[in-house]
């Protein structure tokens, strides 16, 4: 299990800062099985249809994690958490983007239970993790497209440099068909209890390796 800790500078600014960390040492990823990519369509468009009465900013995950970010000096209206993103995305076009089995998975996750999350190759990741706030110091190339400036943004740090973030992860560390082991960061919600916490990451990771294989480690950090 890969080494992973939440930084003392984090826990003071959220004092029930917590994540789930899963990690999968043996997957396949591909394209989703028809009997979840099938349906993921109407699903995004039930949401799509649910956020004309409720405004993204109210839904209880993403107005918990807009305070996060405020706590940690990030503007959330210019920098989102990664799952408001999503679901703005939804209400706009009708559904995310569509990559791989396991992005693709992982989004459904991030909508279902509105939490950001990351997947990483973790082939490409040097531990120790820290989950920290960023500094002048730390950026990266994003999926986006875009250079992320991470200063006063909680992001995660590997030995060699920060590669993610409940905002947006980093190129270097993507999940693509070629991943065979990866690294899951769930941005719980310091609002859930522990064992509420630790079913939620335990039903994600049973569902993930039925849909790409292999085993899975997972751990509660708080």
């Amino acid at each position: 299990m890969f080494d992973v800790s939440i930084s003392s500078q984090l826990k003071e600014a959220v004092t029930d800062f917590k994540i789930g960390v899963i990690y999968y040492p043996a997957i396949s990823v591909s394209d989703l099985p028809p009997l979840i990519g099938d349906r993921l369509p109407l699903y995004y468009e039930n949401i799509q249809l649910s956020l004309n009465d409720h405004p993204v900013c109210e839904i209880p995950g993403i107005k918990e994690w807009r305070g996060i970010f405020k706590k940690t000096g990030t503007d959330p209206s210019r920098y989102r958490p990664s799952q408001e993103a999503l679901l703005r995305k939804i209400k706009k076009d009708g559904a995310p983007h569509f990559v791989n089995s396991a992005v693709d998975l992982l989004n459904f996750f991030s909508v279902q239970h509105s939490i950001p999350m990351g997947l990483y190759d973790a082939t490409k990741l040097n531990t120790p993790i820290h989950i920290r706030i960023g500094t002048d110091d730390d950026h990266y190339d994003g999926l986006n497209g875009r250079t992320m400036h991470m200063k006063d943004k909680i992001l995660s740090a590997d030995s060699i440099e920060a590669f993610g973030s409940p905002i947006v992860d980093s190129k270097r560390t993507c999940v693509t068909g070629q991943t065979k082991q990866a690294l899951q960061i769930v941005y719980l919600r310091p609002s859930m209890d522990s064992d509420e916490a630790h079913l939620l990451i335990t039903k994600m990771a049973e569902m993930f390796t039925q849909v790409h294989g292999g085993t899975h480690e997972l751990t509660l950090i708080q």
